[in-house]
């Protein structure tokens, strides 16, 4: 099954999270969108217009002679998340903005970890488990990855192959066959995906994933 989730679903383990919509104003902001939903489960009062502007390190793509310049996404944003013709970030991004956002809670009391290549039904058990949703990198609506475009990176002017069709989402419950997300692509809201598909859109986006562990 794939799609929106009814009160029926039965046998499932789903953390209730905040939902935002990112498809009005946020056309390439799925990280961010979904970061601010596990901040706000998490009781920081914060925006998501707020997060981009204060927390999430941002640098424009650029054409020179014809030619795609832009940033490394695992160093920042690569364009603008209120632009629909920009690309998005990786996993070492969010962690950064996500210190800085936590910086404001005052307990203090997490601490952010990359978990990039960690098995997904791992995630479950250090985090769905414990009642900690996960920020989860896959494809939208579980497309096909695409292979492209390409650019040249601004401060090494190596060239840089973006993987299209990425997209974050919070990952919050799963049951024997699926995994649950707030997927904020298009309104989606809570919905469920096959483990299968899941788990190799997440690979062909890096396997990134990002958690918070509350401090001893």
């Amino acid at each position: 099954m794939t799609g929106k989730v009814s009160k029926t679903e039965s046998a499932a383990h789903i953390i209730e999270v905040p939902y935002i919509d990112q498809s009005v104003s946020y056309p390439t902001g799925c990280e961010s969108v979904s970061t601010v939903m596990l901040l706000q489960f998490l009781g920081l009062q914060i925006t998501v217009d707020d997060f981009i502007e204060t927390c999430l390190e941002q640098r424009e793509m650029e054409e020179r002679d014809g030619e795609l310049y832009g940033p490394d996404p695992r160093q920042c944003f690569c364009g603008s998340p209120y632009d629909e013709n920009s690309y998005g970030c990786y996993a070492p991004v969010i962690c950064r903005a996500l210190e800085k956002a936590l910086k404001r809670m005052p307990d203090a009391s997490y601490r952010v970890v990359d978990e990039t290549d960690t098995p997904t039904r791992r995630l479950l058990t250090d985090y769905i488990d414990l009642g900690m949703p996960v920020i989860y990198w896959a494809c939208i609506n579980m497309r096909e990855p695409i292979t492209g475009p390409e650019w040249r990176l601004l401060d090494t002017n190596e060239r840089f192959t973006w993987i299209s069709n990425e997209h974050c989402m919070l990952l919050v419950g799963y049951d024997e066959e699926g995994y649950y997300f707030n997927d904020p692509y298009e309104n989606h809201g809570l919905i469920r995906y096959a483990r299968e598909i899941v788990e190799e859109r997440h690979a062909a986006q890096y396997s990134m994933a990002v958690g918070i562990k509350r401090l001893e």
